[in-house]
């Protein structure tokens, strides 16, 4: 079906500067913990292990990724947004792009439209092009390009409906990036908050991602206590996804909305307590894919939610 209206038409910006920018009528989303209907992943058909962050570093030390295994597990995660009725759309791959599986960080999705993100390392600003690309062949337009600094999606966190987290680490997103995106959704009247992390743990969406409304996981352990103030002020209760589990990308997962998730099966703890609230889990492997660096949040964009 397709859902673009004549409000929603293609464009590269469609930001009205100082604000009032109209939400899209087919795609987007008000929150992170709506229903999902359509995301957007990127194929690991041309996947490489590259030395992308200290995590990824560490295992190219040890005990480098198998790719056909990393494959075969992507594959399963495919099946698990399809088994609950998700539609997947997917970048091109491109053999010029090896790490595109990571379909956040190239772009962001929000109610007004995509925006287009400024890789930090050379070999994967190509992924932003083709990101422009694909929101082209769906039809989704651009809300704005990142300019003033290098910024990356997995540092774009909307914690409920008009209220963003956005990470700040220096060495992927850069403070003069995270302060141009931050002043364009101040300006639609969005509270933004800024989290100055260390690069070590690479995106914010390492430690904190939202579950279902009012309900957010957090790495305790190595989330500033500020950021959980501010969280726990705003009415949210906190899941505390232990340190070793976060550091093997276990706080890392996919809210589904509706009570379901699909999650790493070395989240014991996350998916025992999200289990003990009645929630369905759709647990997956994804151990040797993860070693590249990134997990399940990492791999997926969510185009549309429906409230």
């Amino acid at each position: 079906m397709n859902i673009q209206t004549k409000h929603d038409a293609f464009s590269l910006q469609r930001r009205k500067r100082g604000g009032g920018t109209a939400p899209l009528s087919g795609w987007g989303f008000a929150n992170e913990t709506d229903r999902l209907t359509d995301v957007l992943l990127g194929s690991p058909a041309h996947l490489r292990h590259l030395s992308t962050s200290s995590l990824s570093r560490k295992h190219l030390r040890e005990a480098p990724c198998t790719v056909q295994v990393a494959q075969a597990q992507h594959a399963e995660m495919v099946a698990a947004y399809e088994h609950f009725g998700v539609k997947v759309h997917m970048h091109t791959p491109e053999p010029e792009l090896p790490m595109q599986v990571y379909a956040r960080d190239s772009s962001v999705m929000t109610p007004y439209g995509a925006v287009i993100t400024a890789m930090a390392q050379w070999w994967r600003r190509g992924e932003n092009y083709a990101a422009i690309r694909t929101y082209e062949k769906l039809g989704i337009p651009i809300y704005d390009m990142v300019t003033a600094g290098t910024f990356e999606g997995g540092d774009f966190n909307v914690i409920e409906e008009g209220c963003v987290l956005i990470g700040c680490g220096g060495a992927r997103t850069q403070e003069e990036g995270a302060r141009q995106v931050a002043s364009w959704f101040e300006a639609e009247g969005w509270e933004v908050r800024l989290a100055f992390i260390d690069e070590y743990y690479v995106h914010i969406d390492l430690m904190v991602v939202p579950i279902a409304p009012k309900l957010t996981a957090v790495c305790l352990a190595c989330t500033e206590p500020g950021i959980v103030d501010w969280l726990r002020a705003k009415g949210h209760e906190i899941i505390d996804v232990p340190f070793q589990d976060t550091m093997a990308l276990g706080c890392n997962f996919m809210s589904l909305g509706g009570d379901r998730v699909i999650a790493p099966t070395s989240s014991q703890s996350l998916i025992g307590q999200l289990r003990a609230r009645g929630f369905e889990v759709a647990a997956v492997e994804m151990s040797e894919i993860s070693k590249t660096g990134g997990g399940i949040h990492c791999m997926a964009q969510a185009l549309r939610r429906a409230a």
